[in-house]
């Protein structure tokens, strides 16, 4: 079996893209293919949550292309002969000075007695880095626009708890989900459309901040829960169809019924 390596990797997108290559290929940008990007990334996450080793080797496989691809865009010279942006050596080179710049600890000098004091080192280099760039942006920072919301939720709240501003422990951000679910239910009552969604806003962000307490990845959570309610859902389905019925046809009771049996018997 043939033994391929990175640089055959970058090799083959660069052939892909080339006079004479692949027309799809060549036809992408780096807007267009970005939802590959998305993609892959969350497909190689739900190989991980599921333990997939070859899937998980695979997705990765998957993952890095988009990395080669966009690199091998940027490498290119345009038709109207505008210059390179940069090339994939660039990437490597810009990430490994990266790596040994933010690691002095490992790669020069300094003392660290643990992973947390890893973290505010990292974080202090970063902010040095960045300099008036960061000035510019305050203790939040700047973070991605397309960033899912709840962990930019999560970003944000463990920044401004650096600078002190925070609850004592989880007592307050709870006491803060319950104020937030008061607040909804009454603009709800009153049919207001968008205060309701404002509310349901301020609780969704109350309750990544109590899940910040216990160190609880809000996607992660989520995504567990979505992944419950579907096992429960189908189950609920399989049950009524083995009762003869199906769920369009039954009243909200009945259903009620068959999702507490369902409860009772993934328990």
């Amino acid at each position: 079996m043939t033994r391929y390596s990175f640089s055959d990797l970058v090799g083959i997108m660069a052939r892909l893209r080339a006079p004479g290559g692949c027309p799809w290929d060549r036809e992408q940008t780096h807007e267009s293919i970005l939802s590959c990007l998305i993609e892959e990334s969350y497909e190689f996450i739900d190989a991980v949550e599921r333990r997939d080793i070859p899937n998980m080797r695979e997705e990765l496989g998957d993952l890095l292309l988009q990395v080669v691809f966009h690199a091998q865009m940027a490498s290119e010279v345009g038709e109207s002969g505008e210059a390179r942006h940069f090339t994939m050596e660039d990437v490597i080179q810009g990430i490994c000075e990266k790596l040994i710049r933010r690691h002095p600890h490992v790669f020069g000098d300094k003392q660290v007695e643990n992973a947390d004091e890893v973290l505010v080192r990292w974080d202090e280099i970063k902010k040095a880095e960045k300099g008036v760039r960061a000035e510019e942006h305050g203790a939040l920072g700047e973070l991605p626009k397309h960033l899912p919301a709840l962990l930019k939720a999560l970003k944000m709240q463990k920044r401004a708890a650096k600078t002190g501003f925070d609850w004592p422990d989880w007592k307050g951000p709870l006491a803060k989900v319950a104020e937030e679910a008061q607040e909804f239910a009454i603009e709800a009552a009153k049919g207001d459309a968008e205060a309701a969604e404002r509310e349901l806003g301020d609780l969704l962000f109350s309750a990544v901040n109590l899940g910040r307490f216990f160190k609880i990845d809000p996607e992660r959570a989520l995504a567990q829960a979505n992944a419950k309610f579907m096992a429960r859902f189908k189950a609920m389905e399989k049950l009524a169809e083995a009762k003869g019925q199906a769920l369009q046809g039954m009243t909200l009771t009945e259903m009620d019924s068959l999702w507490e049996e369902v409860k009772t018997l993934s328990a």
